[in-house]
C-alpha cells in the first residue's frame, strides 16, 4: 500500500468447509467498508488476495499468491495440514509478504481487554483457563467441528497466556469435543467446542456460548466474548449487532497495519501453533491417549 491510497484486493474463491461462504458473508463486506482497501476484479492487479477456497485447495493457492509477491488474508483454517502451514510460514518469511489467517475471534473487544489484563498481571500468575465455544444449529462440518471451530478458542487461549502447549488430550465426538491442554510452566486449559442443535433465539450457526474463565494466583477473570453486542430480532434478521467494530473489521486493521509496517500482529506462526494442537487433538481422540508436543 502506497501512502495515501488503499491497497487493491482481489477475492479468490467462495468455498470453505461444507457449505461455508465466509468470503461473501464476512470478508467482502469488511473489505468494502474498510478505508485501507479497495476491491478489484483482476487478481493480477491486486496487491492483496483474500483466499477462501475449499480446504483441500487453500494451502496451494496461498503458497502461489505468496510466490507472486501478494499479501494474503487466509480463511480459516489457513491450511489442511501442519506441513502445509509450516511451508506457508517459510514462504511468507522468504518473500517478505504479510499473511494473516482469519483467527478473528481473538480481536473481540472483551477478549482484547482480557488479554491486556492478563498480560498486565491483573490476576497474578495464571494457572488455568476454561473456555466454552458452542455454536447452535447450522450445517454440521464434514471435517468435524474440531477442525472447523477448534482453532478459534485454541488461538484465543494462546493469545491470553502466551505459553506453548506441551501436551494435548482430547475426547468427544465429531460434533462436540473437549480439549485438555498442558502449557509451559504447569499452566492448564480446558476447552469445550463444537455444535449443538438449533436454539430458538439464535440464527442457524450462531454462537450460543463463547466465554472464558481465567484463574490466577491473585484473582479470577470471567469473560463473555459475545459482548459488547445487542441481540436484535426482526422479520429479516436475528442475531448480534456489535456496538463497535466487529472482529473481522479488527482483523482487517491488523492486515492493513502489517502491510504498512511490514509486521502483523497475527501471522502464519499463529496458524502453525494452532494447527499443531488441532492435529495432536485428532491423534488423541483416535488413540484415546494424550499426545506430547515438542514445541
Amino acid at each position: 500500500m502506497m501512502f495515501g491510497r488503499p491497497s487493491t484486493v482481489a477475492l479468490v474463491g467462495n468455498g470453505g468447509i461444507g457449505s461455508q461462504d465466509h468470503q461473501n458473508t464476512m470478508y467482502r463486506p469488511a473489505f468494502e467498508r474498510h478505508p485501507s482497501f479497495e476491491l478489484v476484479d483482476d487478481q493480477d492487479k491486486a496487491e492483496v488476495v483474500s483466499i477462501a477456497l475449499p480446504l483441500a485447495e487453500r494451502g496451494a493457492a496461498i503458497a502461489a499468491a505468496i510466490r507472486a509477491g501478494k499479501h494474503v488474508l487466509a480463511d480459516k483454517p489457513m491450511a489442511a495440514t501442519l506441513a502445509e502451514a509450516e511451508e506457508i510460514e517459510r514462504l511468507a518469511a522468504t518473500h517478505s509478504v504479510i499473511v494473516v489467517p482469519a483467527h478473528h475471534q481473538r480481536f473481540g473487544a472483551a477478549l482484547r481487554s482480557a488479554t491486556a489484563a492478563v498480560r498486565a498481571g491483573r490476576v497474578g500468575l495464571p494457572w488455568n483457563v476454561q473456555c466454552d465455544f458452542i455454536v447452535a444449529g447450522g450445517d454440521p462440518a464434514p471435517t468435524g467441528e474440531l477442525v472447523n471451530f477448534g482453532l478459534y478458542p485454541v488461538d484465543v487461549v494462546s493469545a491470553l497466556l502466551g505459553l506453548p502447549v506441551r501436551r494435548v488430550q482430547a475426547t468427544g465426538s465429531p460434533a462436540l469435543v473437549t480439549l485438555l491442554l498442558d502449557h509451559e510452566h504447569g499452566v492448564t486449559s480446558t476447552i469445550v467446542c463444537g455444535r449443538v442443535p438449533a436454539l430458538r433465539d439464535l440464527p442457524p450457526g450462531g454462537l450460543a456460548v463463547h466465554r472464558y474463565r481465567i484463574s490466577g494466583s491473585h484473582g479470577v477473570l470471567a469473560v463473555d466474548a459475545t459482548k459488547p453486542a445487542l441481540r436484535v430480532r426482526g422479520g429479516d434478521f436475528n442475531g448480534p449487532v456489535w456496538t463497535g467494530p466487529g472482529t473481522v473489521d479488527a482483523l482487517l486493521d491488523v492486515l492493513a497495519a502489517g502491510i504498512r509496517t511490514g509486521r502483523a500482529a497475527l501471522g502464519p506462526s499463529d496458524a502453525v501453533r494452532t494447527q499443531r494442537v488441532i492435529e495432536a487433538a485428532q491423534r488423541s481422540m483416535s488413540t484415546g491417549a494424550p499426545v506430547e508436543l515438542g514445541e
